[in-house]
């Protein structure tokens, strides 16, 4: 990510950014989408008190991944990341290993010991799944028929102690 420039702050260009963004995946349904573009907009009306807290990368002025991630109520050690996002053109070539290895420095940095990703269990996930497997985390909880008949909730958890 060294021609990316990283940055922390939310604007208000962000919302519509995150919305292209995670619909250029082609993992996420409207809703999803919509739910990626709202918790940026509830940063920017809440600010910290939100509990959300973003990563933004960008390259030539334009988003190409991002990190949306907070620490868990009533836990004053672990982190939950609700979003991990790279445009497809750098899908695989460990752009989002960095990003995400950006994002445990700043939990790491806030007294975070763990965080939290959890993903789908359908087949167009196994990718995500192989993604939080090598980059260290450990296969936590899986819940069947969570999101719909069929589809698991994976949840991945990595010790940032360790």
């Amino acid at each position: 990510m060294s021609d990316a420039n990283l940055r922390d702050d939310v604007r208000a260009t962000d919302v519509a950014a995150v919305r292209d963004l995670v619909a250029a995946t082609g993992f996420f349904n409207d809703e999803e989408i919509a739910i990626a573009a709202e918790l940026v907009q509830e940063r920017l009306d809440r600010g910290e008190a939100s509990g959300y807290e973003f990563l933004f990368a960008e390259r030539d002025g334009r988003l190409v991944g991002y990190s949306c991630y907070g620490r868990i109520p009533c836990s004053s050690v672990s982190w939950d990341l609700y979003w991990i996002a790279v445009h497809p053109d750098l899908q695989g070539s460990g752009f989002g290993k960095r990003l995400l290895a950006d994002t445990e420095d700043r939990v790491r940095a806030a007294g975070g010991l763990a965080v939290y990703a959890e993903t789908s269990g359908r087949a167009q996930y196994r990718s995500t799944r192989g993604f939080y497997l090598r980059s260290g985390y450990a296969e936590g909880a899986v819940f069947a028929d969570f999101y719909a008949p069929g589809d698991a909730k994976y949840v991945f958890v990595k010790r940032l102690d360790r």
